[in-house]
C-alpha cells in the first residue's frame, strides 16, 4: 500500500503543471475514479480542508488521504510522492539551466508558451467539476461570479479572503432562504 501510494502521488507531481488547481482532476482520478480510496463526496470535502490548511494544496491532500489510508507513515509516504517530483525538476533548473538561458532559447519559450493555454484548461476543468459536485445552480451561480469580479477589480476594501467567504455565506444564505420561502409560498 505504501508504494502504491507513494507512486500514485509520484506521478501526480510528476505529470502535472500549473500548481494545486491544475492537480486536482488527476489528483481525483487517482484517488476516486482509480482506486477508490475516498468517495466523490469526500473528496469534495477533502478539497475545502485542504484548501484552508496552510501550505500547497497538492500536499495537503496527499498528506490528508496518506492519513487516512494508513496513518502517519502513510501522510509521509504520500506528501514524499508529491513533492520529490517537483523538487527534482526544480533541482535539475538550478543546475543546468540559467534565466537567462531559458529567456533566450526559443525553444524553451515555446514549450512555456505552449504550457500555458494547457494550464488554464486543467484549472478550468476542476473548477466545473467542484460546481457541479457541490450543487451550485444557475441561482447561486452569481456568488461564485460576484467574488472573482472583485477579486479581479482588486478593490483593496475587500482584498481580504475572509470577507470573500463570510459574503458568499451571507449571499447563500439570502438566495436559500428566499428559494425555500417562495417555494412555501407556491405550496400553498
Amino acid at each position: 500500500m505504501y508504494l502504491k501510494l507513494f507512486f500514485s502521488f509520484f506521478k501526480i507531481g510528476m505529470f502535472t503543471f500549473g500548481g494545486g488547481w491544475a492537480m486536482i482532476s488527476i489528483i481525483q482520478r487517482e484517488i476516486v475514479d482509480k482506486y477508490k480510496w475516498i468517495s466523490p463526496e469526500d473528496f469534495l470535502d477533502l478539497l475545502a480542508v485542504a484548501q484552508a490548511m496552510p501550505g500547497i494544496l497538492a500536499v495537503n491532500i496527499a498528506t490528508v488521504i496518506g492519513d487516512h489510508l494508513r496513518g502517519l507513515k502513510g501522510s509521509i509516504v504520500a506528501a514524499l510522492g508529491t513533492i520529490l517530483p517537483s523538487f527534482c525538476i526544480i533541482l535539475f533548473i538550478a543546475m543546468f539551466l540559467t534565466p537567462d538561458t531559458i529567456k533566450n532559447n526559443e525553444i524553451i519559450s515555446k514549450v512555456f508558451k505552449g504550457i500555458r493555454p494547457a494550464v488554464v484548461a486543467l484549472i478550468i476543468v476542476p473548477v466545473i467539476t467542484t460546481a457541479r459536485s457541490s450543487g451550485i445552480t444557475w441561482k447561486t451561480v452569481i456568488i461564485p461570479a460576484a467574488v472573482a469580479v472583485l477579486i479581479y477589480s482588486s478593490l483593496p476594501v475587500v482584498s481580504n479572503p475572509i470577507l470573500y467567504i463570510v459574503m458568499g455565506a451571507v449571499a447563500g444564505v439570502i438566495i436559500n432562504s428566499r428559494s425555500k420561502l417562495k417555494g412555501k409560498e407556491d405550496g400553498k
